[in-house]
């Protein structure tokens, strides 16, 4: 098997990007997709499709997962040979849990394999472009091992040895990237019900969207536990986030999203943080009572 070799299993938009990448690198790239016409492409371009899942392990040491869920690993990885797996690197890309992750890792231990979990952070344009990232956990060496060939597709950031702590911040980075992107879909549906078109909002929608300094400025003052209102005040969010809803309903646009995020500053209210700053919402997110909230309002 030759160095620069990758198989690559999965060739949804992301694994053929993947496979693309490694392609223009002049990698050999084996692959396997249930569904093989996804592959003509690439085929065309020099990779090797695989008959079997078996055939596509056995071709190369480093093995690329980029399936929907890690039952996905199982599903085509479960009836291969672990003679075929040992000594495997599982470069798993999919996405899922970070207890499915570990469970994962084990799997593929105690058939010789070794587990590298990933979570990629670009979509599929961003591959092999710069300034992209891609997280990585499990065995350092292994990673240490393989760096260049995983950077082929991205900067690779290895969080740690635990191999469910990649899968945990990529679920973190999901958290605010679904829930911004959602924010974004809630504001053109209702630029729109006024007729202002997503090109009319694009650079209002870019400030509003770049978060930086409310990271900056907020993030040391949670670490240290101050919720204080004297920059913001949480009652005033909830005055602010009803508006919101208010001006939805009055347009005719579904108002699920925008009154969700007013539940959940009322819920902070009514759980005592009318007086503390919006940051106190983590302290209601995790469950906990109002004394840290308290403490912040006497900071």
């Amino acid at each position: 098997m030759r160095q620069n070799s990758v198989t690559v299993i999965g060739l949804g938009p992301m694994g053929r990007a993947m496979a693309a990448a490694y392609l223009d690198q002049g990698y050999d790239v084996t692959l396997w997709n249930r569904t093989p016409s996804r592959a003509d492409e690439l085929v065309g371009r020099g990779a090797v499709l695989a008959a079997t899942p078996a055939d596509a392990v056995a071709a190369n040491e480093v093995v690329l997962l980029s399936l929907t869920d890690y039952q996905a690993l199982y599903d085509v990885l479960g009836g291969v040979d672990p003679v075929l797996l040992a000594g495997r690197v599982l470069v798993n890309l999919s996405s899922d849990t970070p207890d499915r992750a570990r469970e994962a890792a084990d799997w593929a231990r105690e058939r010789g394999a070794v587990q590298l979990t990933g979570g990629v952070l670009v979509p599929p344009s961003g591959i092999g472009r710069p300034g992209s990232s891609t997280l990585y956990s499990g065995p350092k060496d292994v990673f240490e091992a393989h760096r260049a060939t995983l950077e082929v597709l991205a900067e690779a950031d290895h969080r740690g040895e635990d191999p469910g702590l990649a899968a945990l911040y990529y679920q973190l980075s999901m958290v605010m990237f679904w829930t911004s992107l959602s924010g974004y879909w809630q504001a053109l549906a209702l630029a729109g019900a006024y007729g202002i078109t997503a090109t009319d909002l694009q650079p209002y929608a870019l400030r509003a969207l770049d978060l930086q300094q409310f990271v900056e400025f907020y993030g040391p003052r949670v670490d240290a536990g101050d919720h204080a209102g004297d920059v913001d005040r949480l009652a005033m969010g909830l005055a602010s986030a009803e508006h919101v809803v208010h001006t939805v309903a009055d347009a005719g646009v579904d108002t699920a999203l925008p009154a969700a995020v007013a539940e959940l500053f009322r819920r902070g209210v009514d759980a005592g943080y009318g007086d503390a700053s919006s940051s106190s919402l983590v302290e209601v997110l995790m469950g906990k009572g109002t004394d840290k909230g308290r403490e912040g309002d006497a900071a």
